[in-house]
């Protein structure tokens, strides 16, 4: 049982003090790619925690082996060994389920998600080809409407919008700097990424980590975006051009230039705060990259441990039910 309590405790102090230190942390936003992994590691890390946590409750130990059958054998002989044992049924029952609803919650809910907005992009899609046109100019798509706004439509085209009030109320700067952050939002499929944080949010709204991630990385990923824009423009440009186009809504299925946190979008570009250095990068992605293989070695450590001491065989022989044992 040391595995599952000790997957389970990562889980919940990476939910909670993990998520509360990075939320505060203002690393994040000098580097909001790094924040980006940051948050999907520590979100996956939760997944795999659980997830693993229920499959050692209903396997205890799997030996080492790389032969499927060998394997297989092994999960059955496990099986068998929680049924001679008193209560083994109802816990290897109740690690099945935490382990396969789930999985199951977030497959579901992704392509729920998936499909919704695949419908939506679609019915927007054949609205533009109605009312919108080409500009040779930008390469974005010219809607005429009186409100100012900027967005992008995900998907294999990958289109950029403008209205013609838009158009009227950048200049040709500003309009660059939109153009460069729309497109990278499409060049780093943010969709992919708010589509994950989604999908957590959905399979468990009573979780609050996964709320919080959602409104992180949609913070983040606009972050991002800016400072790929600001490649070719100046940080007052994009800045000035985010204010003009502030607090109008776009599209569901969209992401627009003057998205979630503007105000604080704003006053990062107008107050820049002094780039993360290398050694800080460098820890901030060890770190990460460290939530997600936690995990992975904890609920296999019990296996290379018994191969380590003999105990357990390569292959399939009468030796290997002391893998089972050995948690």
């Amino acid at each position: 049982m040391t595995a599952p309590l000790l997957l389970l405790g990562l889980a919940l102090v990476v939910g909670t003090v993990g998520a509360r230190w990075l939320r505060n942390a203002g690393w994040t936003q000098r580097a909001p790619r790094l924040g980006i992994l940051a948050w999907l590691a520590l979100t996956a890390s939760i997944v795999l925690s659980v997830t693993l946590a229920g499959v050692a409750l209903a396997l205890r130990a799997v030996p080492a082996t790389t032969n499927l059958a060998d394997l297989v054998g092994a999960c059955a002989m496990a099986l068998r060994l929680h049924d001679a044992t008193p209560g083994g049924v109802a816990v290897a029952a109740a690690g099945v389920a935490v382990a396969a609803v789930g999985m199951g919650r977030i497959a579901y809910c992704l392509a729920v998600g998936w499909m919704a907005a695949r419908r939506s992009r679609a019915v927007h899609r054949r609205g533009l080809e109605l009312v919108a046109h080409a500009d040779p100019a930008s390469g974005a798509l010219i809607v005429r409407h009186p409100t100012p706004a900027a967005y992008c439509l995900p998907g294999r085209r990958g289109d950029v919008v403008l209205t013609t009030a838009a158009m009227v109320a950048l200049d040709v700067g500003q309009l660059a700097a939109v153009l460069a952050h729309e497109r990278a939002h499409l060049l780093g499929r943010h969709d992919v990424v708010l589509s994950f944080a989604n999908a957590l949010r959905a399979a468990f709204p009573f979780i609050p980590v996964f709320a919080t991630a959602r409104a992180e990385l949609g913070r983040l990923v606009e972050m991002h975006a800016d400072d790929t824009a600001l490649v070719g423009s100046d940080r007052r440009v994009l800045a000035s051009a985010l204010v003009g186009l502030a607090g109008e809504p776009h599209p569901i299925g969209t992401l627009g230039a003057a998205g979630e946190a503007a105000v604080a979008r704003v006053r990062r570009l107008v107050q820049p705060a002094t780039p993360l250095g290398a050694l800080p990068s460098l820890l901030a992605a060890v770190g990460a990259l460290a939530l997600v293989v936690m995990p992975l070695v904890i609920a296999a450590a019990p296996a290379v441990s018994a191969v380590a001491m003999g105990y357990c065989p390569l292959g399939l022989s009468d030796l290997t039910l002391r893998c089972f044992i050995a948690q």
